[in-house]
């Protein structure tokens, strides 16, 4: 499928800019159509499809809105540029409200016009690009790991040693940022492996305290505390013939890691109050979301647990070292969210994303979209604003650095004073502040940690 030239329905009832703007046009490779009457447009757009419909407010017959709303109901990917004389703020947001894609106020240049749709040209390829990634996504989930997109290098390096490991019995250590997708990585092990038919156990160690994460583990038997009116089992004996997945690991406490090794050179253990042992046959993958053999020679983490644990050790990528991959991503999550509705992210807006740093990796594109899509009202076509962080201090994140420091610290000065003033304006609710952020609680309280604030 390849791209058609874009034509487009010009709607103006003045002679000058009709004939002027449409010579330009014209002359820089579009094929246009002029009507100078609204209900003649609409009746237009009725029977010929357009890619690009540029309308006047005041027009005989018909108003630009009702044109408008015709535009995007013969079909919801036209773009559509409102033009008048009379700009207002009611004129602007009722039009973008009806789905406008651009309002543009009387007088104008006709080289500003032209600019605006140079990029028209990139989105009709988009659209043949969106076809041909919704074919490739059947093919990557078929040939790569259940449940996980993406074809850069980075990432087919996971998959070869996903696909290799993940017939044996070792253990695997998963390490990577949060939000990159560990558990999604885990559970590819899982489902690749003869273990398949039986239970899948996460649990995330930094979760709970110390007292609460033993008895989630290990179970206990009744009486063997307050509240321990029954015997409970734990998360190993859930998990015993499958596999049980323990992200967030260098948070374990010493205390349990002592247990833990234990589990791991034994299949055995003893319930929280119990004596007799309990034997399980499990398959253990962890995932840590700092390099873990720092927090060995911190001492936080015990060193032979670290060397049952990384026996296989898989490097899961940031976002914004997977190059090639936001394309797909942002398809997966397009259609997964869309609710059954067709969205779409221009060419431009696609280039600009995979540019940004992505500090909270796939979660935050997912959550990103998911609110560009509820905030998209009746369009198609998800906003660049609502992708994207736009405000002073994430600015950074989008435009070149202008101080002679490296991206990254640019990057990282602007997300610590964003957090800053996020916490301040929420009265340092930590709740509100991740809610603010498109976070979790514990995502927040982990860039806190990084970055020293209080």
């Amino acid at each position: 499928m390849t791209a058609q030239p874009v034509r487009i329905l010009l709607v103006e009832d003045e002679q000058t800019i009709a004939i002027t703007l449409t010579d330009d046009l014209e002359g820089a490779g579009y094929d246009v159509k002029h009507v100078a009457d609204g209900k003649l447009a609409i009746a237009e757009l009725g029977h010929t499809s357009y890619d690009l419909v540029i309308t006047d407010v005041r027009l005989p017959g018909a108003d630009g809105m009702q044109v408008l709303q015709a535009a995007k109901r013969a079909r919801p990917d036209t773009e559509v540029l409102v033009m008048t004389a009379f700009a207002t703020v009611e004129h602007a947001v009722e039009a973008m409200r009806l789905g406008a894609d651009d309002y543009i106020p009387k007088p104008f240049l006709n080289d500003q016009v032209l600019e605006r749709i140079q990029r028209i040209g990139k989105y009709r390829a988009l659209l043949c690009e969106n076809q041909r990634l919704r074919e490739q996504l059947k093919d990557v989930q078929g040939q790569g790991l259940p449940g996980v997109i993406g074809e850069s290098r980075a990432m087919q390096s996971v998959v070869k040693t996903v696909r290799t490991v993940a017939p044996t019995e070792a253990s695997v250590l998963i390490e990577g940022e949060s939000g990159t997708g560990k558990e999604r990585i885990a559970r590819a092990i899982h489902q690749l492996s003869a273990r398949k038919d039986k239970s899948f156990v996460a649990l995330s160690c930094g979760a709970l305290p110390d007292t609460l994460l033993e008895t989630e583990l290990f179970g206990h038997e009744k009486g063997a505390f307050t509240d321990a009116q029954k015997l409970r089992r734990g998360r190993f004996e859930v998990a015993d013939g499958g596999t049980i997945f323990l992200d967030d690991i260098d948070d374990m406490p010493l205390s349990v890691q002592v247990k833990l090794l234990r589990v791991l050179q034994e299949r055995e253990f003893e319930r929280v109050g119990g004596e007799s042992l309990v034997k399980v046959d499990i398959r253990v993958v962890a995932a840590t979301k700092v390099p873990l053999l720092e927090h060995v020679r911190a001492g936080k983490f015990r060193e032979d647990l670290y060397y049952r644990l990384n026996v296989v050790p898989v490097r899961l990528p940031p976002l914004r070292e997977r190059e090639g991959d936001m394309p797909m991503l942002v398809q997966h999550f397009v259609e997964k969210l869309g609710g059954g509705r067709t969205f779409t992210v221009k060419t431009d807006v696609l280039e600009v994303m995979a540019e940004y740093s992505w500090p909270g990796n796939v979660r935050e594109l997912e959550n990103r979209i998911a609110q560009s899509i509820a905030l998209s009202g009746g369009a198609t076509i998800l906003k660049k604003e609502h992708l994207l962080p736009v405000d002073r201090t994430r600015r950074a994140a989008l435009e070149p650095p202008t101080a002679l420091r490296s991206l990254r610290e640019v990057l990282v000065d602007a997300e610590r004073e964003h957090l800053r003033a996020v916490l301040r304006g929420v009265g340092g609710h930590r709740t509100k502040a991740a809610s603010v952020l498109g976070i979790s609680r514990k995502v927040l309280w982990e860039k806190l940690k990084d970055y020293g604030i209080e």
